[in-house]
């Protein structure tokens, strides 16, 4: 729901809901709330970005409060937390706003960063230079942070915990184009979440070759291997090095939270690749994950090669299940066998919370598809089978019982 306008000021609704410890340990109600006020807020930033922005640091400014009591162990809020905190940095960044306003807003963010305890907001600093808006306004912001950054940074390990805004100055540092001094900064032993902000120093002073370099050296049980292959791929890239790219980081690089999604990101990036060949070398980097890649292989090849991938390792009987429905009428022999690969991986128990409605889909449209072709008896045959071999007297065979007795 939008803000409602009081003169020149929004009213924010979401203001009355995030309270200190406003919410109880449940995550979906806060979750909830969360996203509705980002919505709020980005209803207004489209009328007024500087309104918008000072509900944006209104809401960032209550969320830890809020949210103190809210069960965390689940991940969910804090995804939701970190999804808000992407969205409202550029309205806050963006926004045109005076240099007064901007200042009194970072000071404000700033003392919530400090008192950030759970922590919920703790990414706002990797954003800092961002939230600065300009770059003179982010090199005074890394002039004031400077010191204590380099002392949490040199070799006292002991010091290294007192400052955890170090990512805040590197951050301003980036912003501002002082990208020499961020190489200076960070030491090689440092952890990657300030070797990062090296990463991208080097890239714009132009030392790609060097970037490379740095990147791999990286490597290590507390860096996650997608960002650096990210970082390089980017390099390559941006060197006209397309075929190197893909061929050392382009299908790490782009791991999705799916293997569609993963597929699609990897071709969208490399036009000049086929989507068959995409495919290829995706099933080929995860052996025994074969069946995984079906709904890819859906949009990339021809139906018989998407069923010889399903048959290879365990696939998702609902995925099957609706390659079944959707190739009945065009390609009947292909959702025949999709419906029996459902029923095989469901008799082998994949598959979450199965019903039997469940089974009896897959079964009703490679029946549909193959009474088509004159192959309804055939099928009952090889379903029958399947059945007496896999699915024994478990719960498929039951579901399917009257079937099986025809």
């Amino acid at each position: 729901m939008a803000a409602k306008t009081q003169g020149t000021s929004p009213h924010w609704e979401f203001k009355a809901r995030f309270r200190r410890r406003s919410f109880g340990w449940r995550s979906q109600p806060a979750i909830l709330r969360v996203r509705q006020a980002v919505s709020e807020i980005r209803q207004a930033a489209r009328r007024d970005p500087v309104a918008g922005a000072e509900g944006a640091v209104a809401l960032l400014e209550r969320l830890s409060p809020a949210l103190e009591q809210v069960d965390s162990s689940s991940g969910a809020i804090g995804t939701a937390v970190n999804h808000a905190i992407s969205a409202l940095v550029p309205i806050i960044g963006g926004a045109p706003a005076t240099a007064a306003v901007r200042e009194a807003w970072l000071e404000r963010l700033w003392t919530a960063y400090q008192a950030d305890q759970i922590p919920y907001i703790e990414s706002l600093g990797d954003h800092w230079g961002e939230l600065c808006g300009s770059p003179g306004t982010a090199s005074a912001w890394a002039d004031r942070l400077l010191s204590t950054t380099r002392m949490a940074l040199g070799p006292d390990r002991s010091l290294g915990g007192l400052f955890a805004a170090s990512s805040a100055c590197l951050s301003a540092l980036h912003r501002a184009g002082r990208h020499q001094e961020i190489v200076d900064l960070v030491p090689p032993e440092s952890l990657w979440t300030h070797r990062r902000w090296v990463v991208g120093a080097l890239a714009a002073l132009g030392r790609g070759p060097e970037v490379i370099r740095y990147a791999e050296a990286c490597r290590g049980p507390w860096t996650p291997d997608g960002d650096v292959d990210r970082v390089c791929e980017e390099v390559l890239l941006t060197s006209g090095r397309a075929d190197e790219a893909y061929a050392l980081h382009g299908l790490r690089a782009n791991r999705g939270p799916t293997y569609l999604a993963t597929f699609r990101a990897v071709a969208r990036k490399y036009p000049a690749r086929t989507p068959r060949e995409v495919l290829a070398d995706l099933v080929g980097s995860t052996p025994g994950e074969e069946g995984k890649w079906f709904a890819a292989a859906r949009e990339a090849a021809p139906p018989e090669e998407a069923i010889a991938l399903a048959g290879l390792s365990p696939c998702d009987p609902r995925t099957l299940t609706r390659a079944a429905r959707d190739w009945a009428g065009p390609h009947p022999e292909a959702a025949v066998e999709a419906g029996l690969l459902a029923l095989r991986w469901m008799a082998q128990g994949w598959g979450h919370d199965l019903t039997a409605a469940d089974a009896w889909a897959p079964y009703a449209h490679a029946l549909a598809a193959a009474t088509r072709t004159g192959g309804a008896g055939r099928l009952r045959e090889r379903v029958r089978r399947l059945l007496t071999e896999e699915g024994g007297g478990g719960w498929l065979a039951g579901a399917l019982g009257p079937e099986r007795e025809r």
